[in-house]
């Protein structure tokens, strides 16, 4: 196997073999987005982890940094305690920084930060060029990684750049594979997995914040799972739309039976109408609380119904024991990306209203 660059060379584990069946290479797998019937996310296999032991972390999988930075630009933004801590997802128009801009500063008048996703159907600019922009608008960054587009030297050097930017952290995913239809022109990556760039993340002194699907098969393996990325650095985990509440509650106590310490952030949905309910469907891996969508869309006002359903399920998320925060998820409508950032900010307001 030949050396890295800076002298580390891989080691080969027995969950290679699995990786080899993954079409994102995973060692640390399953990732998020198992269909129901244990099938990958692009439709064309059966997972080659779901029927196969929990895959444990090794902390000698990634080497340190070969290259010491003496100090820090800029520190770690601390979590409010004192109240809702509130991030919302940046729906913008892409390479618009006027968008970009506008839909910031409408979030952040109530909420704390923004959520900077990375999209496999459409273009972003590089994820460190977008915190500068977000908090120069007046927003909070907490910036997602994917492997998906980026090599493992992108990588670090996306992590060089946020260490030295005023972020609340750095979400650390596999990422959704592409489309076959979505640039086939151009190769999808995969040098890393979810754990392997949490660790490398955690070497540069970000806070890490990793996803959890526990709607996605193998249901059992998935509190464990958590544990696996905690012990590679991670110290927030976003956990992704469930069913609501309910669900939810479980897993977090599941994941604290098992020995997770780390702090959970539920994602809240937000939609106002069918498309909007559609994009966070569309996700192999999610699942939303069919009664609260049943009463959202039929409601004689779905806008104000969507609002105040989102607002009560993210008042019952702050109530579970280990939950520190809230992610406003979702395009909330098929409107405008700026009417998407109204109906975000009003959920914003009322869960800080109502939390005093």
């Amino acid at each position: 196997m030949p050396r890295r660059r800076n002298g580390y060379q891989p080691q080969m584990f027995a969950s290679d073999e699995l990786g080899a069946r993954c079409p994102k290479h995973m060692v640390y797998g399953p990732c998020g987005g198992v269909r129901p019937d244990g099938a990958c996310e692009l439709g064309d296999r059966a997972c080659p982890f779901v029927d196969a032991p929990l895959v444990r972390w090794h902390a000698s999988e990634v080497a340190p940094r070969a290259w010491p930075i003496e100090s820090r630009s800029a520190a770690v933004p601390a979590i409010p305690t004192d109240r809702p801590f509130v991030i919302t997802d940046l729906r913008t128009v892409p390479f618009d920084l006027d968008s970009i801009e506008a839909v910031t500063r409408r979030l952040s008048v109530f909420g704390d930060a923004v959520l900077i996703g990375e999209h496999q159907n459409r273009p972003d600019y590089p994820p460190s060029f977008l915190a500068r922009v977000v908090a120069d608008s007046g927003g909070g960054p907490w910036v997602t990684l994917t492997c998906r587009d980026r090599n493992r030297i992108v990588l670090e050097a996306e992590l060089e750049a946020l260490a030295q930017s005023p972020i609340f952290g750095v979400h650390c995913v596999t990422g959704d594979a592409r489309a076959p239809s979505v640039r086939p022109d151009a190769s999808q990556v995969f040098d890393l997995d979810s754990l392997r760039l949490a660790a490398l993340a955690r070497a540069h002194g970000l806070r890490v914040s990793v996803a959890a699907s526990p709607a996605a098969p193998p249901d059992e393996l998935r509190a464990p799972r958590v544990l696996e990325k905690q012990r590679a650095g991670a110290e927030v985990c976003f956990v992704n739309h469930a069913g609501g509440p309910g669900p939810v509650a479980r897993f977090v106590a599941a994941a604290r039976e098992v020995g997770v310490t780390l702090a959970f952030i539920p994602c809240v949905a937000v939609f106002t109408d069918v498309m909007s309910a559609a994009v966070l469907e569309g996700f192999p891996g999610l699942v939303l609380d069919q009664r609260e969508r049943e009463q959202v869309l039929g409601a004689p006002d779905p806008r104000r119904a969507g609002i105040d359903a989102a607002v009560a399920e993210a008042m019952q998320m702050l109530d579970i024991d280990g939950v520190v925060g809230i992610n406003l998820s979702g395009a909330a409508t098929s409107g405008s990306e700026l009417e998407s950032a109204a109906i975000m900010a009003e959920v914003a307001e009322g869960v800080r209203a109502g939390r005093g």
